[in-house]
This record gives structure tokens, C-alpha cells and sequence, in this order.
């Protein structure tokens, strides 16, 4: 006998648990159709996932319930597995509110099916409390459940797969959520206590946001827990975005099922709502999609597929329409000002260059030029003379001492007044143009920028959002190539803004000819990237220690050669990574806080992906010795 299992691929919105019941409905419509016999909806598909703390508040909850009866009551003639809250009203969280799991429930003909624990429904057993999850924070686990059943109940009493019968015939479902299938650092293996318990196959219902390059590891767990239990693996994520205040992630769905061997039979394309069909045979295991694998992608084309995805949605959310956007010429602000015309339309896009007496020639060229190949609005604002005028107002105002009875002035310093022409732009143009243009301005900072605070308070750090906060500099210049041979298929972004030096532009010693950013980005990308990506979190004691050993690069993974050319000596070498460190640990951080959210595309985004508290600089002990040694300073 076959039976057809089917997953539901819908777009989740956060937050609105009728409009996610909507989806749900009419998916189920669909499957019926179809003549589905199982189908599989998302972890978390009616409430949505990245809440924050209205997971608190008891109506929501209720609300959730509620509209949660409405697809049990849907169900007839076919199973339905879905993703809900679930509350227990008698019980409390470990913070004193009321009991909540997250959830699966099965349904079938309007009536809930039971696993092994004593409620209608399972609970995910491992709660993840890493990067942007705080699932402890709100919910109860079956490994919290445990202790209270009694000593006689063990976890493979609890961990059961659900029976639901098919045309006359009872099949073993083994249902888990997400986290529940990543059994690497947890207690439990959620996946290997539901095939001892029998499961015929494994329905793995998740809310996973799009990292790049996941899916590879995703696929290599799946593979291997398919062949392991000998049992086939359905795997149902859901698309949209999700946000916790300061990153966005985008959802990428890649739903896809796997046969008894190990082999993905069918699988859902990225960043979009699909209806994925297979039949099963539960006597040999195998499955049957009907069409087949989706293809794979370059890694530019992945990042595009999900900062295009991403950043539409974030503006269809906000309400926006229109975006203004600062163009110096240079290849951070192309890349975002190609994406929002690709994105919103180029007659919805304001260019502006707002050139001071520093910017040259050929980049104020590559602003225009780049504007006219987009066909979108296009402005020039000088902003010297207002610059000039500020200076003058800030020098010639007598600041009075109330406790001497005397006057003073302040001094605009060379470095302030590059922060004044940044606050200019940002504050006064970008900010007031947005305004009247309609809609919003973006901000342009990469990754690396971000790192070490390479970037102005209320000046360059301003914005809706971060669109290329989370790229760092190398893969920018990529997107751009991408954007122009892949996308625009015609060279919108100048080939010269490749090919110039990065700089700011700020002062007579930063030009593209000469004096560029401080940033070596060949370099710099990677050393930064270990500061913050590294599972570890790598410090400038293991940097040190690479470095002495003649492994840095390789530990890096940037180009052969490299530091040695950089770095003629120890001295040279240990300044320039003391002198990054201190910014990345310094005020950095508080730019950093107070940025525009960022989409998210790594493994450690900025903001409450990667958690900061605002400290000193820490150097160990062993890197002291380290750096004594290396210095000589040790005798």
C-alpha cells in the first residue's frame, strides 16, 4: 500500500495566528485534493516562532489555542500534523507563569492522536538556547516533564511515535521538532528512541532560519539519520521572516524528503510557499516524489536569494514603498542601491551623492554613472558648505563656566569634522529626503565596517535596515559581480567601482588614489571573522598563537602569503591585532547596539544573534606571556 505524505511549505507570519490558520486551511484544502493521506505543517506554524516576550501574554495564548481547534477540526478524511503552542493551566514555567510547550499535534477525522506523554499532543525535547533562540526562556521540555512523571517513567516511555490508521492500516509516526532531530549536543536522541519505539518514518516538523551554507550540513544529518534507522525522513521548515528586534532572518522552507537509504527523493525550492507530494511505501521504505531535486546554487546566489527575499518582506511589513540612498561611488552603497531598484523598481528609488570638498572626481563620475545604468531618481547635494558652516558655528560659540564666571571655546578637531560630514549625510540629507521622497533610507555599513566601528553615531550608522550588515567586504564585491552579470544581466554597477581603492573620503588623506580605508580587506575580513564567528569565539590569544606557529592563514582561510607581507615582524603584527581587538571590544560595541537591524545571513549576526555586554578590552594571561615572549620583553 502507498500512502501519500505531503509538506505544507507555507509563509509564516510572526504574530498572527489567524492569518497563519489561513494558510493552514487552505493547505489542507490542497492536500486534500491532492488525495494526501499525512499531511506535515510547520514547528510553531500558528503563532510563529521569534516573539519575544508576548509569549507572555496569556491571551495570545488562548488565541492560539483556538485557532489551533480550527485545523484539528479540519482534518477530516486526512492527518494533519501541525505545529502549535500548548499550555498546561494546572502547571507552571520555571519563571512562575503558566506551563507552555512547544508542540506538534496530530489530528485526524476532527480528534487529536496521543504519543507517549500524558497530554494530546508532543513536546520538543531539546530546547535550544544559542544565537537567537531563547526556547527555556518560555517553554517547558519532555526532558523537564521527566523528573515529575516518577521514577518509573523513563524517556523512552515519553519519546513514542503516534499511530494513525491509513485506509485500514496502522502506521507508527515518528514526530519530532526540529531541534530534536540536531542530537549532536544533547542527552537525549529524540530520533533513535522514536525507531526503538517502532516509527515507520520520521516527521520532522521545524521553524529553521536560512544560514549560509546550512543546508549542507542539515542535508548531511538527515542523510545519515535516514540510514541509521533504516526508516525514510520527511523534513517540513516554513518560509517568511522572523525577527528579534535587531536581526532579521529569513526562512528559507527547503523542505525535502528522504527515502530508507539515505537519498533525498524530492525537496521544495528556497523562498517559496510549495506543496511537497511523495508516496511512501511503509513494507520497503521507499519514497516516490514527483518531480525532482531542486538545483543547487552558486554562493552568491544563495546570499541574493535571501537578502532579496529578506529585505522585501522586511519592507511589505514596514509598509515601505520608496527608499533613499547615500551613493559615494563605492561599492557598499552600489550593491545595496542595485538591490533595492531590483527589489522596489528604479522609480522608487532615490539615488543622492552628497559630495564634500574631499570626494573626487571619479567616484562623484561612479555615482552618477551607475545611477543613469539603474534608471533610478538620481540627486547631487554638496554638503560643504553646510559642513563649512557648522565648523565655523561650533569654533566661534563662547561655551560659558558657570563656576569660573569665564567663556571658552571648543575647537573642531581634524577627526571631528570627518564625524560632521558623516552626521551631515546621514542626519540632515538622508533622513529629511526619505522624508519627503516617502518611505525609508538604508543603511550601507558591511560587516567588517560593523567589526570596528568604521562608522559614524547618527551619521552612517542610521537607517531601516542593515541589508549588507552581515556580508563582509569580500563578499559584497561578489554580490556586486553577481548583481550585474546574474540579475541586471548588463553592467549597472561600473566596473570601475571594483577596481578603485575602499575609503571614506573624509579628509585629503583618504583618497581612492592613495590613503583608502584603514582595513585590509584580503586580510582583515578574515581576522575579524574569527573574532566573531568562531564558535569559541576566537581570541588574541589563539591569533597569537597561529601566528607564531605559522598556521594564522591557514586557521583564517585567507590567501597564502599574506601576513607575512603585511606583517614584516612580531611587533608589526601584534599592534595591528591589539589595535583591531580594542575597537571591536570598544566603542564598537556601542555602535553596534544602536544600529538598524540587520539581516541576517551567517552563523553569528550582529545584535541579539551575537550578545554583547559593553567591557573593557580582555586579554588572557597566556596571550600576555605570549606577547612578552614573542616581543622579547620576557628576559
Amino acid at each position: 500500500m502507498d500512502v501519500k505524505i505531503a509538506c505544507a511549505q507555507i509563509q509564516i507570519e510572526p504574530g498572527n495566528p489567524e492569518a497563519n490558520t489561513r494558510k493552514a486551511l487552505q493547505a489542507i484544502a490542497s492536500a486534500r485534493e491532492n488525495q494526501v493521506d499525512i499531511l506535515l505543517l510547520p514547528e510553531l506554524m500558528v503563532p510563529g516562532y521569534l516573539l519575544g516576550d508576548l509569549w507572555e501574554q496569556s491571551a495570545f495564548i488562548r488565541d492560539c489555542e483556538a485557532w489551533g481547534k480550527e485545523i484539528i477540526a479540519a482534518s477530516q478524511g486526512l492527518c494533519v500534523i501541525f505545529g502549535n503552542i500548548a499550555a498546561d493551566p494546572a502547571k507552571v514555567n520555571e519563571d512562575g507563569r503558566v506551563r507552555k510547550y512547544n508542540a506538534a499535534f496530530v489530528a485526524q477525522d476532527g480528534k487529536l492522536l496521543q504519543g507517549g506523554l500524558p497530554y494530546p499532543f508532543i513536546s520538543k525535547t531539546s530546547l535550544p538556547d544559542y544565537r537567537e533562540f531563547d526556547d527555556s526562556r518560555y517553554f517547558h521540555s519532555t526532558a523537564k516533564l521527566l523528573p515529575e512523571l516518577g521514577g518509573q517513567v523513563t524517556m523512552e516511555d515519553l519519546v513514542k511515535p503516534v499511530t494513525v490508521t491509513i485506509r485500514g492500516r496502522e502506521l507508527k509516526l515518528g514526530v519530532l521538532l526540529c531541534e530534536d532531530g540536531w542530537t549532536e549536543n544533547y542527552h537525549y536522541n529524540v530520533p533513535e528512541l522514536l525507531e526503538k519505539n517502532g516509527a515507520q518514518i520520521l516527521c520532522n516538523l521545524s521553524c529553521s532560519p536560512y544560514t549560509f551554507h546550512k543546508n549542507r550540513k542539515r542535508h548531511d544529518l538527515f542523510v545519515r539519520q535516514s540510514r541509521q534507522g533504516g526508516i525514510p525522513l520527511v523534513y517540513c521548515n516554513n518560509v517568511g521572516i522572523q525577527n528579534n528586534g535587531k536581526d532579521v532572518f529569513t526562512y528559507d522552507g527547503c523542505s525535502c524528503m528522504y527515502d530508507a537509504r539515505g537519498r533525498m527523493i524530492t525537496d521544495s525550492p528556497a523562498f517559496q510557499e510549495d506543496l511537497l507530494i511523495s508516496r511512501w511505501n511503509p513494507d520497503t521504505g521507499e519514497l516516490q516524489g514527483k518531480r525532482g531535486l531542486q538545483p543547487s546554487l552558486s554562493d552568491a546566489q544563495e546570499i541574493y536569494q535571501s537578502l532579496r527575499y529578506g529585505a522585501s518582506r522586511f519592507l511589505d511589513q514596514l509598509g515601505i514603498r520608496k527608499m533613499t540612498i547615500g551613493v559615494s561611488g563605492g561599492i557598499d552603497s552600489a550593491v545595496t542601491a542595485a538591490f533595492y531598484v531590483d527589489i522596489l523598481g528604479p522609480e522608487n528609488v532615490l539615488l543622492v551623492n552628497m559630495p564634500s570638498q574631499f570626494n573626487s572626481e571619479l567616484t562623484k563620475s561612479l555615482a552618477q554613472k551607475m545611477a543613469e545604468a539603474l534608471g533610478a531618481n538620481y540627486a547631487i547635494l554638496p554638503i560643504q558648505e553646510v559642513v563649512e558652516k557648522t565648523i565655523l558655528q561650533f569654533n566661534s560659540t563662547p561655551i560659558h563656566d558657570y563656576t569660573s564666571g569665564e567663556d571658552f571655546h571648543l575647537k573642531v578637531t581634524p577627526f571631528a569634522a570627518e564625524n560632521i560630514q558623516a552626521r551631515d549625510r546621514g542626519a540632515r540629507v538622508l533622513a529629511g529626503l526619505a522624508s519627503l521622497f516617502g518611505g525609508g533610507f538604508s543603511c550601507n555599513s558591511n560587516k567588517a565596517e560593523m567589526t570596528v566601528g568604521y562608522a559614524t553615531f547618527y551619521g552612517d550608522i542610521a537607517g531601516v535596515l542593515a541589508l549588507i550588515g552581515d556580508l563582509w567586504k569580500h563578499q559584497v564585491y561578489a554580490l556586486g559581480r553577481y548583481l550585474n552579470e546574474e540579475v541586471f544581466r548588463r553592467e549597472v554597477i561600473p566596473e570601475e567601482i571594483f577596481r578603485i581603492k575602499p575609503s571614506a573620503e573624509l579628509s585629503a588623506a583618504q583618497t581612492v588614489g592613495t590613503g583608502g580605508d584603514p582595513l585590509v580587506y584580503p586580510y582583515h575580513d578574515y581576522l575579524l571573522q574569527a573574532f566573531v564567528e568562531s564558535w569559541t569565539k576566537t581570541s588574541p590569544e589563539e591569533l597569537l598563537t597561529w601566528y607564531l606557529e605559522g598556521t594564522l592563514e591557514e586557521h583564517l582561510g585567507c590567501e597564502k602569503g599574506l601576513v607575512a607581507e603585511l606583517f614584516p615582524d612580531a611587533r608589526s603584527f601584534i599592534a595591528d591585532l591589539e589595535r583591531w581587538w580594542k575597537l571591536f571590544c570598544g566603542l564598537a560595541v556601542a555602535k553596534r547596539i544602536q544600529a538598524p537591524p540587520i539581516l541576517a545571513i551567517s552563523k553569528r549576526a550582529y545584535g541579539y544573534d551575537h550578545r554583547e555586554s559593553q567591557l573593557k578590552p580582555f586579554y588572557s594571561r597566556k596571550y600576555r606571556e605570549l606577547k612578552a615572549h614573542a616581543l622579547g620583553e620576557d628576559q
